[in-house]
């Protein structure tokens, strides 16, 4: 698998600080599985993103069965979540919630505490660099995470540009280890 950087944004300056790249799938698994309180912030590119299971939506809804994983839809995407049959997903702006996410006396979604990893994914590049820029300066404790296949530099961490077989392949074995913990 590729973990070659391409920037998304020709003379980005994202700061000194850039986002770590997973070697692969089971690395950035690991590391959402790790979090007692992950975050899956779901963008409205996600109907246009096809996965092995249907689209980044169907990849969301099947790691919602794990009890510990939250998730927003941004946009419209709450509608799609319940077309499906979901209920489980919550609807916010990505910008305000970009907000909340800074506030370190912010609650969550269910008023349990604070999450301690936010993962994006189907987003436009240009929207989740700024909302992750907003994370990195001012709430440096949340570890965030990009799975989309744009490599993320204001982000902790991110699954970088891939070829679309392997990002596929990834997203897979993501969503399946936070499946089988469920």
């Amino acid at each position: 698998m590729s973990t070659k950087t391409k920037l998304g944004q020709t003379a980005e300056i994202a700061g000194p600080t850039k986002a770590n790249i997973f070697p692969n799938g089971n690395v950035a698994a690991s590391l959402i599985s790790k979090a007692k309180r992950p975050l899956l912030v779901v963008g409205s590119h996600s109907v246009k993103t096809e996965t092995n299971d249907g689209d980044l939506v169907d990849s969301a809804i099947r790691a919602l069965k794990n009890p510990k994983v939250s998730a927003v839809a941004t946009a419209h995407m709450v509608g799609e979540f319940r077309k499906r049959g979901d209920d489980k997903a919550k609807s916010m702006s990505l910008f305000v919630l970009g907000k909340y996410l800074s506030d370190p006396e912010w609650m969550g979604l269910d008023g349990k505490g604070p999450y301690d990893a936010v993962v994006f994914m189907g987003f436009a590049y240009y929207m989740e660099w700024l909302v992750e820029s907003g994370l990195k300066n001012f709430a440096m404790s949340l570890r965030t995470v990009s799975l989309d296949r744009n490599y993320q530099p204001n982000a902790k961490w991110s699954l970088g540009w891939m070829p679309e077989p392997d990002w596929k392949e990834s997203i897979e074995i993501i969503v399946s280890r936070l499946e089988e913990e469920a």
